[in-house]
């Protein structure tokens, strides 16, 4: 339970609120406390006279006098006995009436105030642990994703965040205002019978002992209910996105019914869970019950031997304070379990945010502003889990030169490529940049040189505009425009309902992929990088699409470092070098007329037109 309420420590910068909070919830105690208090005594003196008392004879009037409860008792009796002796009954009972509504209302106003200042509290660290998931989501290296499924992922920061607003942040004005309410009248029934209030202190942990019980149990339930929500977010995401496979190969019928299979377990799991939250309610009121009689008992026992330290009168007053206890550990038992329910979801949360960023920056690096010279692959190996994706890479590209990678499907390619902005590190060797290994610069500075073009085009539903200046912060619509131009890509933009302004769509869906790559090209030109990186950019498009792209490319290479990872001969004969990886290691490199007549590798991909 500790562990699940470490993620109040998002409550810190509201800690103002949470005081205000816990002050306010210490008022409405107090005032339900005295108005509890009142109620009994008071009607007792108005309608029973024998219980009255007279001032300098049954009671010293000085308030001086008061030194213990029994003091306390007798001159609140005194007192009231002598506003009633003055005032007359009717108006002692109207008096009294207005000061117990008065109470109340006080007591209901702090309540109020107290559940005010709450709201702040828990829609703060809610808020805060969203964007602090975000965030980690953004930082973390690309290889943390190939070992997740997108759907858990989402599952986690959204349904599980939205667990812990439900379990655990709705429980936090059970968890402040409670344990006041606990603490405040057992110190009054402390004060009021010692004796009594140790055997009930003796009782509670027995009763604690039986509920911790059932709420681990609750937890391990709730683990495995959240877990299989995340895989059934996985399989929902995965059929979005390949919803026109399913449907091309009539596989609707076994989506259906393997979502279904899964869907039945999550609800087998829930039913599971939810009959063990329940059983929290029922499970604390009998237990309390349990307690107050035994209570009954023991003190019934001691008014009824001869040396009683209590009165009957006084017992009615205890007992009836003690079973105002029942409803605020109710509650927190209540709140335990939600916080067991809540602690599945916790963990689940954490391992995201705990997560080792792998690609980190050196606390001095150094700030990169412009490219001067080279790149250098120096004896380059990266090994993925078990697999050796590359070996022994060494490779010079100088600056301005135009450098094609080819080979066939699962060589390295784009983990080559992947290395320069440091997506991945190398697992040994280093990458130079104008003679400093690349780690030793600021990721944001080494990543601002550097444009990607990728066949995998991703855009967001957003405006062409924004999805144009991406990552730039003060863009004028000239700029944009003029990318654009470059790009090739001007002219259908503005055949578009609202132009620059018209929203695209979820990755761009509402254009062809000839210009979703358009878009991204003007993306690029925009960004004006001195390295231009491009990983298969055209080899998804027809034709004429492949035409219009490859000429807004031609445009964007002028003048760059570019480096090309090439699908079709036509994108790399004129190249300054081809390399060719063979298995993660440069078997070849030269010219294309060079390679294509003297080498084995290139020119058998040549002949075969498969540069995958």
């Amino acid at each position: 339970m500790l562990k699940s309420l470490k993620v109040l420590r998002y409550a810190i910068p509201y800690w103002s609120s949470a005081l205000l909070n816990i002050i306010f919830n210490l008022l409405s105690v107090i005032f339900s406390l005295v108005s509890f208090a009142l109620f009994i005594p008071v009607l007792q003196i108005i309608f029973d006279r024998t219980k009255r008392l007279v001032p300098g004879v049954d009671f010293n009037p000085d308030w001086h006098s008061i030194h213990d409860t029994d003091s306390l008792k007798q001159f609140f009796y005194g007192s009231t006995s002598q506003m009633i002796e003055i005032q007359g009954e009717m108006k002692a009972l109207l008096y009294i009436s207005i000061l117990i509504v008065v109470l109340y209302l006080l007591k209901n106003l702090f309540r109020y105030l107290a559940m005010f200042f709450l709201a702040t509290v828990r829609n703060g660290v809610v808020k805060d642990l969203r964007n602090a998931l975000y965030y980690k989501a953004l930082i973390l290296p690309l290889s943390f994703y190939t070992q997740q499924r997108k759907g858990d992922l989402m599952a986690r920061m959204g349904g599980d965040v939205q667990e812990v607003e439900w379990s655990i942040m709705s429980s936090l004005e059970m968890l402040f205002r409670d344990p006041i309410t606990i603490i405040v009248y057992l110190i009054t029934l402390f004060i009021i019978q010692p004796v009594l209030t140790g055997f009930v202190l003796v009782l509670l942990p027995i009763s604690g002992f039986l509920i911790a019980q059932v709420g681990k149990s609750l937890k391990r339930t709730s683990q495995k209910s959240q877990k299989k929500m995340g895989y059934l977010m996985s399989l929902i995401e995965e059929t979005l996105s390949g919803i026109r496979i399913i449907k091309a190969f009539n596989a609707i019928d076994e989506s259906r019914e393997h979502f279904e299979k899964e869907n039945h377990a999550y609800t087998r799991m829930m039913t599971r869970l939810y009959r063990k939250r329940d059983l929290a309610s029922p499970l604390s009121e009998f237990l309390g019950i349990v307690v107050v009689v035994v209570v009954l008992m023991f003190g019934g026992r001691l008014i009824l031997s001869q040396n009683s330290s209590i009165t009957a009168e006084v017992f009615l007053v205890y007992i009836g304070i003690f079973t105002q206890l029942i409803p605020p550990a109710k509650s927190i038992v209540q709140a335990f379990y939600n916080i067991q329910k809540g602690a599945a979801s916790v963990d689940r949360i954490n391992q995201i945010l705990k997560a080792e960023e792998v690609i980190v920056e050196k606390p001095n690096a150094f700030p990169k502003k412009s490219f001067e010279q080279r790149i250098e692959y120096r004896n380059v190996s990266f090994r993925y889990e078990e697999e050796l994706v590359l070996r022994n890479i060494n490779l010079i590209i100088e600056k301005g030169q135009t450098v094609a990678i080819v080979g066939q499907s699962g060589s390295g390619k784009s983990t080559l490529v992947d290395l320069l902005p440091r997506f991945y590190d190398c697992t040994e060797g280093c990458i130079l940049l104008d003679g400093i290994d690349i780690r030793d610069y600021r990721i944001d500075d080494l990543r601002g040189l550097m444009g990607i073009v990728s066949q995998e085009t991703i855009l967001f539903n957003d405006t062409v505009f924004n999805n144009i200046a991406l990552g730039m912060k003060k863009v004028s619509q000239h700029e944009v425009e003029k990318a654009a131009k470059i790009a090739n890509a001007h002219e259908f933009i503005m055949q578009m309902p609202e132009g620059y302004q018209t929203l695209i769509g979820d990755r761009g869906t509402k254009l062809s992929g000839g210009q979703r790559q358009r878009l991204s090209i003007a993306r690029a030109v925009l960004k004006n990088p001195p390295i231009l990186i491009l990983d298969e950019a055209t080899s998804a498009l027809d034709t004429e699409s492949e035409r219009l792209v490859q000429q807004a490319l031609d445009k964007l290479m002028e003048n760059r470092t570019s480096i090309v990872i090439a699908h079709r001969l036509s994108t790399i004969r004129f190249a300054d070098m081809i390399v060719v990886l063979h298995q993660g290691e440069i078997v070849e490199k030269g010219k294309h007329e060079t390679l294509y007549t003297q080498g084995e590798f290139y020119r058998k991909l040549c002949d075969m037109q498969s540069f995958l």
